[in-house]
């Protein structure tokens, strides 16, 4: 078992870890508090070939491996969490859905190869108000029209829906069934009758955007449907998969940008005459803290070598994003305590970690759906 990153691995770390002192820790905190999101940026990211990571050539990509796509998803959310899950849903739950249904080439080349190329931003349309957990209650439908379809509902808590130039789109096409009539379709920004709907002002992620994406009658072609009816919900839950791993890589670079502060906090921080490492209780709950985040680590290595060797992988990525968000809570919560009142102010990061921290154990399927998860694979 070889735990060293290949060199192209370590490459890819070194070229994203630059980009995110550059680029993205200047101006996070005010980008927090403003809810906004750094879209150049993000294209200039997707212009470096980061977004095609794990997908072949033939459809945008550069085949570097999904391995290289968690390091870069987790060395940018050790100081942006915000434009970590907007990178994982855009490659993860978009690119995935794509690349994984039974789309023909040139379907892929049309829908997928934009975005991994870095030329266009990929959304998710599952969730709906009806449909959280149950992904089977959703309650958009697909209506026959001609040699079309037309589709009317309601998706929400859509990360990167208001920048997104596509987006795939589960919906049923006779509820009475239900997900065995569930289908998916790429729908394109500027289609009539699509429209944002409305944007969530969040606890944490908040210069992520995330809103409702409103279909009234939109008419989308039959070359747009990449899953038939009765393929949609299984490619919704194979995608989950992958995006478990990106939320758990997003989970694990936040505790580690949060452990690094307060690491640091700890070394030059000084009361009763010393500095606050050489408090055995805070240097033992350091250790403590950097042991839970090296197993969440070996966890979620292992779930995005598994996916990228094409071996079963549901299990394994449960299991990482239950470890890794959870790790993820607790050291951002003990790094606030450990830097006691100054913890608690925007301008030492860790309590927007923190608050960034609670969402990854909620969505991608919230982490008590992780342990059904986890428990089928045992049982079944």
């Amino acid at each position: 078992m070889d735990f060293e990153l290949s060199a192209q691995e370590q490459e890819i770390v070194n070229q994203v870890r630059e980009f995110t002192q550059k680029r993205l820790a200047p101006g996070v905190v005010e980008r927090d508090e403003k809810s906004e999101f750094p879209l150049e940026a993000f294209k200039e990211f997707g212009n470096m070939g980061m977004y095609g990571l794990c997908y072949p050539q033939e459809f945008g990509g550069t085949d570097t491996g999904y391995l290289a796509y968690i390091l870069a998803v987790e060395e940018v959310s050790k100081i942006d969490a915000s434009f970590g899950i907007g990178f994982s849903v855009n490659t993860s739950l978009y690119g995935g859905s794509v690349m994984y249904s039974n789309a023909t080439d040139e379907q892929k080349k049309r829908f997928l190869s934009p975005i991994a190329s870095g030329k266009a931003i990929g959304s998710f349309g599952l969730t709906e108000a009806s449909a959280g957990s149950d992904a089977a209650g959703q309650q958009t439908i697909a209506t026959p029209d001609g040699d079309g379809y037309v589709l009317n509902g309601t998706k929400i808590f859509n990360t990167n829906g208001p920048l997104a130039d596509y987006t795939v789109v589960y919906c049923l096409l006779d509820p009475s069934v239900g997900t065995k009539s569930m289908a998916a379709f790429v729908v394109e920004k500027g289609t009539p009758g699509f429209h944002v709907g409305k944007i969530e002002n969040k606890m944490g992620i908040r210069s992520a955007q995330v809103s409702e994406m409103v279909l009234s009658n939109v008419k989308v072609s039959a070359d747009q449907m990449i899953a038939k009816p009765g393929e949609g919900f299984k490619l919704a839950m194979k995608t989950l998969d992958g995006g478990r791993i990106g939320v758990g890589a997003q989970a694990l670079g936040i505790a580690e940008g949060a452990f690094e502060i307060a690491r640091d906090y700890l070394k030059q921080r000084e009361q009763f005459g010393k500095p606050l490492f050489k408090q055995q209780y805070l240097a033992f709950k350091m250790a403590e803290l950097y042991a839970d985040i090296e197993k969440a680590k070996l966890v979620l290595y292992k779930a995005a070598k598994l996916k990228e060797a094409g071996k079963p992988f549901t299990t394994a990525a449960a299991i990482a994003k239950m470890t890794c968000t959870d790790v993820a809570m607790k050291v951002t919560t003990e790094c606030v305590q450990m830097l006691g009142g100054n913890g608690y102010m925007k301008e030492y990061h860790v309590e927007r970690m923190m608050r960034d921290a609670k969402i990854t154990q909620i969505y991608e399927g919230t982490n008590e759906i992780q342990k059904l998860v986890i428990s089928g694979g045992l049982f079944r």
